[in-house]
Order: C-alpha cells, then structure tokens, then sequence
C-alpha cells in the first residue's frame, strides 16, 4: 500500500468533503430538495456511517488480539510492569501540561469577557451521572469479559488482554500454539484495516460534506473569541509539548513525527473518536512511524481510553470562559482544582463524539460554576471535537514512539525510511 498517495487522497477528500459542504450551506437547500434529500442526507449520509461503523468494527478485535500478542511478548522479558508505570505516567504528565497550559492562555485572553449571552442563555443543558472514583476503578476489571467486548468497554478489554497474554506465557507448548494463532489473527485483521484504509478518502469526504452543510459559521462567529482560544492552544500543545517530548526524549524530528501521523490526523478529524480511529492510529505507530507491535499494542489502546488532551485543553478554556460570562472568580484553588479534576476525568473517559461535555460537567460542579453554562459553547462543540480528537491521537503516537525508544522497541530505519509494506515485515529485528 502506498501510504504517500493514501494520504494525499485522505487530504483531497477532506478538503473537497468540507468545501462541498460549506457551499451547500451557504446555498441553504431546504430539506425537500432532491439533491440535498438524496445525495447530501441520502447517499453522503450513509457512506460515512458506514465508514464509522466499519472502523468501530475493527476496534475491539484489533485491540483484543494485537494486546494479546503484545503482554505474551512482553512478559517473557519482564518489561510489561516499566512499559505501563512510563505510558501511564507520560499520558498523566501531559494531560496536566494541557490543562495547565489551557487555563494560563485562557485567563490572559479572557475570552469571556463583554460576551453577549443574548437567546443562548434558554438553552439548556443536563448533564450525566458521573461514577464516582470509587466506581471508575472497580469498572476497570471485568466480571464478564464477552460482555466487556460487546458494550466496548475498552479499559476491561484491556486489562482481560493482559491477563491472557501473561497466561500464555506460562502453558507451556499449549500456550505457544494459541500464541501462534493470535499471531495470526493479528494479521488477518491488520490486513482489514488495509483494507478500509484504501476506501478512506470517500469516507471522510462523505462525513465532512455533510457535517459542513449542517454547520453554521454564524455559531463560530458569535463564540470568535472562545473558538480561537481553543484552537490555539490545541496548535500550541500538538507542536510545544508533544514536540518537545519527542525531540529531546526521542530524539527524533517533530516534524517528521508528524508527517508519519498524518493519517491518523485525518482520520480522527473527520470522526471527532479516538477509539474509532484506533485501527488506523495503531497500524501507522507500527508501520509508519516505526514502534515495536510489543509496545504499540499496549500505549495505543490504553491512549485511545485514558489519553484526552485535546478534551482537556477545551475544559480548560471553556471554564475559564464561563466564570467571566457569569462574572464568578474561582481563584488559584480553583484553578488548581480544574487541573486536577480534568487530568483524573480523562482516566476511564470513553474515546467518542461528545464526550469532553459531560466530564465538562463534573469539572464545573467541582469549582462551583454553574453547569447550564455548558450551553453556551455546545455550537461550535462539533467542529472543535474533531480537532481536539486529533490532537488526541497524536498524544497516544507520541507517547508510544517515547516508551519504544526508551524500551529499544523502535525500528529507527522505518521512522527515516519508507513504512513496512506488509503485516509479515513487522517481525524484523529492531534497528535502534
């Protein structure tokens, strides 16, 4: 597969999907039309369902199998314990660097202030039940594994693939043979993923056209102020914080990094989901940016559940935004407390469309601020998803290209060179 052309398509169809929306939105074709009923609602509607589907598909066996692989390799050389304290550790460390670096940007730009709240302020918002922390770490072990992969519940997904790749390790010929087996079914669904990454620039071209004739620009205009202060902290965080890590932990090139990434950037712009870009995201870690499958098995899917920067950023900013609309001064606790609860929320945090809302909720109840103001910014909350969604995901490449290269996990000729053009490459010798 060639991932060169692969990406530019991905960005030719996002572009072309966004532009096509844009115009039609501006045209405001009523709903009866036939174009927009048949094409945009009709035909766009279910191409890119059917691709979000299809990568849902894949999510929960990829994670199973590969995770599986992973924990039975890692456990014959006593690394899995020093993967896990560094993955978990970075993951933790740079979430709190996001918060922190949303609320000082916030608080110097002020993007609350002199805010016309005008119709916005009927709008009302009711929030989720939160679980309690208690809750959060019982629900992290499963007592019905089956049952775990249905709902995908991918932290007890997780933790039951760890389980049955450290038992593989001690059955002897019996558990070399099943070895063998995930093995092989790590290929076949590498090659699906293959697969639907081939069909992905009609994907994403179907789910921007109809996301941007839906969207109203007046929205981003009336939040201008809110809307740029996300943005440019999520610009600051992917190219400040995750360069840095990985050029002076890695010591690799940022811009390189990215490049390798991009894929997965648009994948998860166009799904605003990092568990339905996790296909995507763990085949370009091992194939494009160079990571062992021992250590990408286990930092992408553990990212794609705990690892919500991008999320974080906006919590950050949209409580900043709305203690200055409501005139309330939360003071240094305040603050400290929002970095705190937004770093514990991200743990647990299901990787889908919405979601940084309702732990927006949590955080909010936690400062004392009033969670109707949640309203006030759900109109621009789509676009803004899809970007902190990408910025997500490169957090989890990040981390996982720096535990590789601290575990001697990373193939330094893949990184420089050109990706692996099989799933059989993937069993080469490092070359650090």
């Amino acid at each position: 597969m060639d991932t060169g052309k692969l990406t530019r398509n991905i960005l030719i169809g996002m572009i072309a999907g966004g532009a096509l929306g844009v115009m039609l939105h501006m045209l405001a074709l009523p709903e009866e039309n036939v174009f927009r009923a048949v094409v945009v609602d009709g035909l766009f509607d279910i191409v890119g369902k059917v691709f979000i589907v299809s990568l849902k598909l894949l999510v929960v066996p990829l994670v199973f199998v590969s995770l599986v692989c992973g924990a039975s390799n890692l456990s014959t050389s006593a690394g899995m314990g020093r993967i896990a304290s560094k993955t978990i550790g970075l993951y933790l460390v740079t979430t709190a660097i996001a918060i922190s670096l949303a609320l000082s940007v916030a608080v110097l730009v002020s993007p609350g202030e002199g805010f016309d709240m005008g119709a916005e302020e009927t709008v009302e918002f009711v929030p989720k039940a939160q679980p309690s922390l208690k809750d959060t770490i019982l629900n992290i072990f499963p007592s019905n594994p089956f049952k775990a992969m249905v709902e995908a519940n991918m932290l007890q997904v997780i933790v039951f693939a760890l389980l049955v790749g450290v038992a593989l390790t001690r059955c002897g010929q019996a558990g070399e043979r099943t070895q063998k087996m995930f093995m092989d079914w790590n290929e076949v669904i590498m090659q699906m993923v293959i697969m639907l990454m081939k069909v992905a620039p009609y994907g994403v071209f179907c789910l921007l056209a109809v996301l941007f004739s839906k969207l109203g620009w007046e929205k981003i205009a009336h939040l201008g102020y809110y809307f740029v202060t996300v943005t440019v902290v999520l610009v600051l965080h992917l190219m400040l914080t995750y360069g840095l890590l990985i050029r002076l932990l890695a010591g690799l090139s940022p811009v390189q990094f990215i490049q390798r990434m991009l894929p997965v950037l648009a994948y998860a712009f166009s799904t605003s989901s990092s568990n339905a870009t996790m296909p995507v995201t763990l085949e370009t870690v091992r194939d494009r940016v160079g990571v062992k499958n021992e250590v990408a098995s286990f930092t992408v899917p553990l990212g794609a559940t705990i690892n919500m920067d991008g999320t974080a950023i906006m919590q950050g900013v949209a409580t900043v935004f709305i203690a200055q609309v409501y005139g309330i001064d939360i003071g240094m606790t305040g603050y400290l407390m929002v970095v705190l609860a937004a770093t514990l929320a991200s743990i647990g945090t299901a990787g889908v469309p919405g979601v940084g809302t309702i732990t927006l909720a949590l955080i909010l109840e936690q400062v004392g601020l009033p969670v109707e103001g949640i309203a006030l910014i759900l109109g621009v909350d789509r676009l803004l998803d899809m970007m902190r969604t990408a910025v997500n995901v490169t957090g989890d490449g990040t981390v996982s290209t720096v535990v590789a290269r601290s575990e001697g996990q990373f193939d330094r000729s893949i990184f420089d060179g050109e990706s692996r053009q099989a799933p059989s490459a993937r069993e080469e010798p490092s070359a650090v």
